[in-house]
């Protein structure tokens, strides 16, 4: 081998951990598609053979409107089986609202052809197709009713229209969440400014969703969908995924200063939820009181 090659072969070695690295985290699903969850995309191919009943000028359009067909119903087998919570898939929500599916249906219909279409040896045509979790499918299956959840940090709840306290035993309408002043609860720290949080779930078998949790060792919802803005969650996902903390600690979902606590075991029928330690609970709630990154999804959960 020549001191050419060999100098190609060892920067293409050293390079391909940063590029495994580089890929997040993506679910396969069966052979015909995956799942990025680092980047909110679902990914599906589909096979078109050739009619020879058609003149042969025509064969080869029919082939790619089939292979399109093939990689539609592909993609829809796909968001069937996508955690939409810890207890219920896409499908799910599918089968309790005929308004969802035609919705759902409906987009996946307008999903975008990635690359050009491959042309195999045996005739058939081959396209992979996309189409983000995020923006239109996330508004036809996230639930309505976001907001309602309280910030335990001990400080004062404030109205987040009129910045007044909040009266005491007064129910928080779905959709609102208060503004907290940042009082620390007793033998927590102050901790500074925190961008955004990250909590690191690697070994605990956790699984991606489109709306997951974190529970304090009660059980009691710290991150969900009680303390998030439904627009945020449409439009960015409510979770960001990683494999790597160091990666993730770059995203600008979170960055600059993320708060980093590790998960304790992986919760829900469906294993979408994280819990956390009480001490670290209080300590989300604390650091989000100021910067209110919960309510904005600035939040990453750590996979293996």
């Amino acid at each position: 081998m020549s001191i050419g090659r060999m100098s190609i072969l060892v920067i293409v070695l050293l390079s391909l951990p940063l590029f495994l690295t580089a890929q997040g985290y993506v679910e396969q699903v069966g052979s015909a598609g995956s799942v990025d969850w680092s980047n909110q995309m679902m990914r599906a191919t589909g096979i078109g053979a050739a009619n020879p009943a058609l003149p042969l000028s025509a064969q080869r359009s029919g082939a790619i409107r089939a292979a399109k067909l093939d990689a539609y119903r592909n993609l829809l087998e796909i968001v069937k089986g996508v955690n939409l919570t810890s207890e219920t898939t896409v499908e799910n929500a599918m089968l309790l609202s005929d308004v969802i599916k035609t919705r759902v249906e409906g987009i996946l219909q307008g999903a975008r052809m990635v690359g050009e279409p491959r042309y195999m040896s045996t005739g058939d045509v081959e396209v992979e197709v996309e189409v983000p979790l995020t923006g239109i499918i996330s508004d036809a299956v996230l639930p309505q009713g976001f907001g309602g959840g309280t910030l335990l940090t001990g400080g004062v709840q404030l109205c987040p229209t009129c910045g007044q306290p909040w009266p005491a035993g007064k129910p928080v309408p779905g959709g609102t969440t208060l503004i907290q002043t940042g009082g620390q609860t007793a033998g927590t720290a102050s901790t500074g400014v925190v961008t955004g949080l990250i909590v690191d779930a690697s070994g605990l078998g956790l699984r991606p969703a489109m709306a997951p949790k974190i529970l304090d060792e009660q059980g009691n919802e710290i991150y969900g969908s009680k303390f998030v803005s439904r627009e945020y969650a449409v439009d960015i996902g409510m979770v960001g995924y990683d494999k790597n903390v160091q990666k993730a600690a770059r995203n600008e979902r979170v960055a600059d200063t993320p708060l980093v606590v590790k998960g304790m075991k992986a919760a829900g029928p469906n294993k979408t939820d994280v819990m956390v330690s009480s001490a670290d609970a209080t300590k989300i709630h604390n650091t989000a009181a100021n910067m209110n990154y919960l309510q904005h999804c600035k939040v990453m959960f750590i996979l293996d």
